[in-house]
């Protein structure tokens, strides 16, 4: 066995047994090393021009300086020229690009430059002192790693001095980061919060600030985009998945409980922390769009004026070399953000979306149906295809219906007409037919009183027939028709209790203040 380098303790071991007379093979037997190891060691030892025993101020680092200081050089080794590291890794991000055909292209330059496998070791020993994100191979153009920044940013209300929160996006209020897994581009957005709105909104804000539209999207799992995490499977919401088919991009979301998987953003999400939450920490925002603002001048800096460190260059310039020239062009028009809702037809064939009535054609009334929200229009599908098309209105519960939505003549449709309703109503007593006839006849079209009427008649069964009777006759009383007024009487018994009496002439109240109505004569 070849000589070996051995701790400082095992030499001055060595140096302490052979100051006592022990001959070396006893000594190599003693500490378990080879003969050769001793022989090598005492030879260092006297080349040092040292002497046992050793002084104080000989220290274990300072022996081992004096021992091994020409350990691992070659006497007369010729310097050989030095490659481009930096230049050599971004070439690398490009497609096709192989360690061999660098080599070649070193080779080609400098003929006596380092061999193949000298070349690839002093590559990976350069290599191995990057970050850990910049150690992981990703192709130009190929990925874009989302997630949101840790700490929420402070904006103060200027009329009310409320203090509210707002949140970075980093793609890197709450603030959304975006980074380009090749150049590291970052982007970052502030949004009020983490909702399906603000991150897609993240998203479009990030491929419109790159100029294109990477391979892939790679987020966290949150319960914003991933409705179920797995290893295997995960459960994509479906509006984010018709968000990244607008793009014509797919969704790789990072596995459960792997933050390895997407170092890229989690590095980005601490940068930007430090440059924009750190360097915005004693200003005061009094507005998203102000917050912003200054959030897109310090990425100027960040990926514009500020060069990577060992690389030399700036994600700008990464971003136009390796990233720009594979990704994707943006589409026409930007995605108009959706959400979907399931919803079950009700029998006046209006289908109810946050507290509003839209209809859809009659024979699709008690049908399952999806419902897509725009901020403008509501769809509403059946099995995939669109039946029905409306303007977004306000939750204010009315109605929104289209004539050719309607049966003529109110055809039957499962036993359900307005003279049927009229009849059942009739049957309850005088008042109930009398109150669900001005429902009817209140509305622009009679079926959308039907909800109203049918729940009234619904009633007799919890209440009974003659107390609902009794509400409805107070509810005619106090000027109500609604099914919710009907329903407060039951409910707190005010049916059992005479209406109040309305007076017919003059004051209610005879005192020498009141004027009345003889005063005017």
């Amino acid at each position: 066995m070849p000589a070996g380098r051995v701790c400082m303790r095992h030499v001055r071991e060595i140096l302490r047994l052979t100051g006592s007379g022990v001959s070396k093979r006893e000594i190599a037997r003693r500490l378990g090393v080879v003969p050769s190891t001793v022989r090598e060691t005492l030879r260092r030892f006297a080349d040092a021009g040292l002497s046992w025993p050793l002084g104080p101020e000989v220290t274990d680092s300072a022996l081992e300086a004096r021992l091994y200081k020409n350990n691992g050089t070659k006497q007369g080794h010729r310097q050989r020229a030095e490659p481009d590291w930096a230049w050599m890794h971004r070439e690398l991000k490009r497609k096709h690009v192989t360690l061999s055909i660098l080599w070649d292209e070193y080779i080609a330059t400098e003929p006596d430059g380092y061999r193949y496998s000298r070349f690839c070791e002093l590559f990976r020993g350069w290599e191995g002192k990057l970050s850990v994100t910049m150690r992981q191979a990703h192709a130009g153009g190929e990925k874009l790693f989302v997630d949101y920044a840790g700490d929420p940013v402070p904006v103060v209300d200027r009329l009310t001095g409320e203090t509210r929160s707002a949140w970075i996006f980093v793609a890197v209020i709450w603030i959304f980061v975006a980074v380009m897994g090749a150049s590291s581009f970052t982007y970052a957005q502030a949004s009020w919060s983490q909702g399906l709105g603000d991150w897609i909104g993240g998203h479009t804000g990030a491929f419109e600030a790159i100029g294109g539209v990477p391979r892939l999207i790679v987020p966290d799992n949150p319960k914003t985009a991933v409705i179920k995490a797995c290893f295997y499977e995960p459960t994509v919401n479906r509006s984010y998945i018709e968000m990244a088919a607008h793009y014509d991009t797919a969704i790789l979301p990072a596995r459960p409980r792997k933050p390895r998987d997407k170092a890229k953003v989690e590095a980005a999400v601490l940068i930007m922390e430090r440059w924009l939450l750190g360097r915005l920490r004693h200003q005061i925002f009094y507005s998203l769009a102000e917050l912003n603002i200054a959030i897109q001048a310090l990425l100027v800096k960040v990926n514009d004026e500020r060069p990577l460190r060992r690389l030399g260059v700036t994600r700008r310039q990464l971003l136009e070399d390796l990233d720009r020239p594979h990704l994707k062009p943006l589409p026409v028009e930007p995605y108009v953000f959706a959400e979907w809702r399931t919803r079950r037809v009700g029998i006046d064939y209006h289908v109810d979306v946050e507290r509003h009535y839209y209809s859809v054609p009659y024979r699709f009334a008690k049908e399952q149906v999806e419902v897509r929200l725009t901020a403008r229009t509501v769809e509403i599908f059946v099995r995939g295809e669109r039946i029905a098309a409306h303007m977004r209105g306000s939750g204010d519960g009315k109605h929104t219906t289209l004539q050719e939505h309607m049966p003529s003549s109110h055809r039957r449709y499962a036993g359900w007409t307005v003279e049927r309703i009229r009849r059942d109503a009739a049957a309850i007593g005088p008042s109930a037919g009398a109150l669900c006839g001005l429902i009817l006849e209140e509305r622009a079209h009679p079926e959308q009183g039907f909800r109203s009427c049918l729940g009234i008649v619904r009633l007799v069964k919890a209440f009974g027939r003659a107390r609902v009777e009794a509400a409805c006759g107070r509810a005619l009383e106090i000027g109500t028709r609604t099914y919710g007024s009907v329903k407060s009487i039951l409910d707190n018994n005010l049916d059992h209790q005479a209406p109040p009496q309305r007076a017919a002439d003059g004051p209610a109240i005879d005192h020498h203040n009141i004027r009345g109505a003889g005063y005017y004569h």
